[in-house]
């Protein structure tokens, strides 16, 4: 499990780089809170750019993450809305973004003792 060239090895990176992502990881939390439209994700999303955020839903549903459900109206309404896939990954992503808020200050700390001491030896 540990040799990058092992095709386990090479999806589960590649999984991990998926959910890890910093649009992925937001855009599951908030189609946590329920199905969205496009423009309602942006407006909760407001740093995604509409490129990115398309890529991201789009990446998401192949991953079978995430439904896509196209309403035949003028204009057409599209809804996305996490699959019972994409809701399993709600418990760890929420774990780790609690994680990240309740540790920050000790890893900008922890940041802090070692710029400091990278800077004194670049010094001397």
């Amino acid at each position: 499990m540990k040799d990058p060239a092992n095709p386990v090895c090479r999806t589960i990176s590649t999984l991990l780089a998926r959910i890890g992502d910093k649009w992925t990881v937001l855009v599951v939390q908030t189609l946590g809170e329920g199905s969205k439209r496009f423009n309602e994700l942006r407006r909760e999303i407001p740093s995604v750019s509409q490129r990115m955020l398309t890529l991201t839903l789009r990446n998401l549903e192949r991953d079978g993450l995430v439904s896509r459900t196209v309403t035949p109206t003028i204009p057409p309404r599209v809804d996305y809305e996490l699959t019972e896939l994409g809701k399993s990954l709600l418990k760890p992503i929420c774990g780790l973004a609690t994680w990240a808020v309740e540790n920050v200050e000790a890893i900008h700390g922890a940041q802090a003792r070692f710029d400091a001491v990278q800077d004194a030896r670049d010094a001397a």
